[in-house]
């Protein structure tokens, strides 16, 4: 099967660029209605009839996977010149991704599309909360649209060879959105989906960085995540007399301490594997000061970067919680439960190689296209220790996978920043309430780097 170069691929991405307008006001449109993980009924339906709108012939579209999962499909494995696409040998299968789901989050960007919704919150017992698109979410799924409108418009489509799969995933900030769409049978061959299963499978992910920039790594390019929650059982009672009880505060207050020892103790120091960070977020306890409670509960979270470590930090944990409730006395064993799991985002090194040839010829060395030096690849991305549900996908069929990230910092605002050494005052980090992706840039890069990418591994017509 013949591949395209990378000079055929830059200029692809240059020729069927679509135009900006019209997805800079559909990213507008998704940043002010946002909506919360499993509730993104509205968010899905608009992407598909968006998907519907372009009129690509012989795009079969799918609804309702995983509860809110949209996926796109486009066959267009004829050998010939026509564009029937039904018939011929397979060629590639490639799958791009992107989220639907926003976050509980007051926006306060002051934007004239900043978000107003509430949303109800299926991971709290439906409560009504404010609602923002502050991960950047909306960007990606406006970037997904334009790229699939790239590669499906009628000349490139003439060009390529395989089969297109187009994602957009809910549930991602909750965790459990990529398997559920799997668990509801995203790949089987005996759902009514039949969805194809990818060769590759392609993601990215927009952050605060100077905008015009992107990259990966080859390896963990994203850390796995652990949420536990644990309860302390203790024997309640009055302040007076703390001898007739069993205080889960100080058990608690106690584990707090020690679970700080296990990234410094008992973590490979300076191992970039050995990533090791173990938070407490939360912990609650007590309804007055002059009771003892009988319970205390605390929310822990872990960042590991490989499996080995990740199963040693967990192991300490429960080791130290357990010990601690033993060494006071309790006379009942602590409950761990684990809340919410991400796996570390390991891309593929011979995948990551072939992508940082077509990112190094698309944005290296400021662009193939007009732009002067705004635009940068870098071909080893520093590590994220934020985690993301996107490698359960591949690793779900057994797959290959890549997941870069790209600036959406105005780089007027980021160099400024940098001379005065204010990035991370001046500089809102995804998850703030004043986060906002600069639109342009940011799109433009996001839209040439999945084009970029899907056409490194669809196959080229002869």
């Amino acid at each position: 099967m013949t591949s395209f170069s990378v000079e055929e691929i830059s200029q692809a991405v240059e020729r069927h660029r679509p135009a900006f307008a019209p997805y800079e006001e559909l990213y507008k449109h998704l940043h002010a209605h946002p909506e919360l993980s499993h509730q993104e009924f509205n968010t899905a339906k608009y992407v598909a009839n968006k998907l519907q709108q372009l009129s690509i012939p012989d795009l079969q579209i799918h609804t309702g996977i995983g509860g809110t999962g949209v996926v796109a499909v486009l066959r267009n494995n004829s050998n010939s010149n026509s564009n029937d696409g039904q018939n011929g040998p397979a060629g590639p299968t490639v799958l791009l991704r992107a989220e639907l789901d926003g976050l509980p989050v007051h926006e306060q960007t002051n934007l004239h599309y900043a978000s107003k919704q509430t949303t109800q919150d299926a991971n709290d017992d439906n409560k009504l909360k404010p609602t923002m698109h502050a991960c950047g979410h909306d960007m990606h799924m406006a970037c997904l649209l334009a790229a699939t409108e790239a590669l499906t418009s009628t000349p490139l489509r003439a060009r390529w060879h395989g089969t297109l799969v187009i994602l957009f995933q809910p549930a991602e900030e909750s965790g459990d959105g990529a398997t559920g769409m799997i668990s509801d049978g995203l790949f089987s061959p005996n759902s009514p989906h039949k969805i194809p299963i990818p060769d590759v499978f392609l993601g990215q992910h927009v952050l605060a960085a100077r905008a015009g920039t992107m990259g990966m790594k080859p390896g963990a390019q994203m850390a796995a995540s652990d949420c536990l929650k644990v309860t302390f059982h203790g024997r309640g009672g009055h302040a007076s007399m703390p001898q007739f009880t069993i205080d889960p505060i100080v058990m608690a207050s106690s584990a707090v301490v020690r679970l700080q020892t296990i990234a410094s103790r008992e973590v490979t120091s300076g191992s970039v594997e050995g990533l090791g960070v173990v938070s407490v977020g939360s912990l609650h306890a007590g309804s007055a000061p002059n009771i003892i409670p009988a319970t205390a509960e605390m929310e822990v979270n872990v960042r590991t970067a490989d499996e080995e470590t990740r199963a040693r930090v967990l192991a300490s944990v429960e080791r130290i919680v357990r010990a601690e409730s033993m060494a006071s006395g309790a006379e009942r064993e602590p409950e761990i439960r684990r809340t919410l799991s991400f796996p570390v985002t390991v891309n593929d090194g011979a995948v990551t190689e072939r992508l940082g040839v077509t990112f190094e010829r698309l944005f290296g060395d400021g662009g193939s296209g007009e732009g002067g030096g705004l635009f940068r690849f870098c071909p080893d991305w520093p590590r994220s220790n934020a985690s993301e549900d996107f490698g359960c996908l591949g690793a779900a069929v057994g797959k290959l996978s890549c997941f870069w990230f790209f600036g959406g910092v105005d780089p007027q605002v980021w160099d400024e920043a940098e001379r005065n050494g204010t990035i991370a005052k001046d500089v809102p980090v995804n998850h703030s309430p004043f986060y906002a992706p600069v639109i342009q840039p940011t799109m433009r890069v996001g839209i040439d780097a999945l084009v970029g990418a899907a056409l490194t591994f669809l196959g080229k017509r002869g």
